[in-house]
């Protein structure tokens, strides 16, 4: 069953890469593993996932230090989920990405806790394209002045932008929704950016700026309903949890 999803999603993602003359290298799938016993990680390790994602920090812990010793290969574990300020120091240095910076504040306790573990920790900064009342993430136009703030961190490296567009049943309605954040994202790495008004960077932003987005080259958008259009609007990664696992148990939540 899970080694069925697994062919279909690649085929689906090798087809969507096909359709816009995309290399299937460009686009990493993550696992959505969330609700999931380690039985079906495993699985789907022996499957060839590598890359993981979880919602809840206590979950991420919990699996990480019960798979990550048993895995030959090394796995990858993406925090996707809302992320609290006191539970940071808790996968600060287990997470290959956290994905849902969305606030300095935030930003703020992992350069805290990054530095006195001594690492360097990946974000994406977490962005409410769509504008929805439910969700987090911080709105379009401010995305930028918080990349410069969090951008002076030395213990945090911005590795792009991630986004959870509204639930549609059509996944051609969230097009526009991956559009727009592609544009914002190559307006960033091109710098052209409305800091004060007119369109522009300010030039003492130029070289620093410069510096931050040598590593910004990650798009996170696209889950099991609509990752295909996502992949065909420029996603680097796509978080598919229903299409490998299957329905989730939210009674196994804690």
């Amino acid at each position: 069953m899970m080694k069925d999803n697994i062919r279909n999603i690649e085929q689906r993602i090798q087809a969507a890469c096909d359709r816009v003359g995309r290399d299937r290298s460009e686009v990493t799938l993550i696992a959505v593993s969330k609700t999931k016993p380690n039985e079906l990680l495993n699985e789907a390790y022996s499957l060839g996932m590598r890359h993981f994602g979880e919602n809840k920090v206590q979950e991420l812990v919990q699996k990480y230090e019960d798979l990550n010793h048993v895995y030959s290969d090394k796995v990858y574990w993406h925090l996707i989920g809302h992320l609290q300020r006191n539970k940071v120091k808790y996968i600060i240095d287990k997470t290959v990405l956290i994905h849902s910076v969305d606030s300095l504040r935030l930003a703020e306790q992992i350069e805290e806790d990054a530095s006195k573990k001594d690492l360097i920790c990946d974000i994406l900064i977490e962005v409410n394209i769509a504008e929805e009342d439910s969700k987090f993430g911080v709105g379009e136009k401010d995305v930028f002045g918080l990349l410069m703030e969090i951008s002076k961190f030395p213990h945090i490296r911005i590795r792009g932008l991630m986004t959870v567009p509204p639930f549609v049943e059509n996944a051609e309605k969230n097009r526009e929704y991956f559009k727009k954040l592609r544009q914002l994202y190559v307006d960033i790495k091109s710098k052209n950016i409305d800091n004060n008004g007119n369109g522009n960077i300010l030039n003492e932003d130029v070289t620093h700026l410069s510096k931050v987005l040598e590593r910004f080259d990650v798009l996170s958008m696209g889950m099991t309903g609509d990752f295909e259009v996502a992949i065909e609007e420029g996603a680097t990664m796509v978080r598919v949890g229903t299409g490998i696992f299957g329905e989730r148990d939210y009674t196994q939540i804690q």
